[in-house]
């Protein structure tokens, strides 16, 4: 599981409602119910990663991001989480806004573009750089809003939204 995964799985409380948003292969929702008791909902986009899903019995629902979270009530789940997915959507302040409107709480992990190795990687091969979290070239990537931990921080200041715990 990655570290991000990890990281979240535990601070989700044990019997939670939850609602994974870019869920991918469903792992994280796997875990949670093996684990923690938890029950939820996978939102993916990928039919191959939602054939992973249904495979590891999570229940998933084929959703753009983008087209918001309008089928769900307020307050439906304890925790909404997005991992990896903030930086791939095309409004990444409505979909936190939208998170907190059916969550009492949002998780969010993304790539911080700002971190002193993205930067130093760039900096010396001059060129975008690519890893196992960054597995994508520049020209096929997801990743359509690239922030940094400082940029996001500002946005939930902005949007009044409340940071409760941060790991980096």
């Amino acid at each position: 599981m990655r570290n991000d995964l990890q990281l979240v799985a535990d601070w989700i409380a044990p019997d939670s409602r939850v609602l994974d948003l870019g869920c991918g292969d469903g792992s994280l929702l796997a875990r949670l119910a093996a684990t923690r008791g938890v029950t939820g909902y996978g939102l993916e986009i990928d039919p191959e990663k939602i054939t992973h899903c249904v495979e590891r019995g999570v229940n998933v629902i084929q959703r753009d991001l983008d087209r918001g979270l309008s089928d769900f009530d307020a307050d439906s789940f304890d925790y909404v989480v997005m991992t990896q997915t903030l930086q791939s959507v095309r409004r990444p302040d409505r979909l936190l806004e939208e998170m907190l409107r059916v969550g009492r709480e949002g998780i969010v992990t993304f790539p911080n573009f700002g971190h002193w190795r993205l930067r130093g990687y760039l900096g010396f091969f001059g060129r975008m750089p690519m890893s196992g979290a960054l597995s994508y070239t520049w020209y096929d990537t997801p990743n359509i809003h690239l922030c940094t931990l400082h940029d996001f921080e500002a946005l939930c200041t902005e949007r009044h939204i409340d940071i409760i715990e941060r790991s980096t």
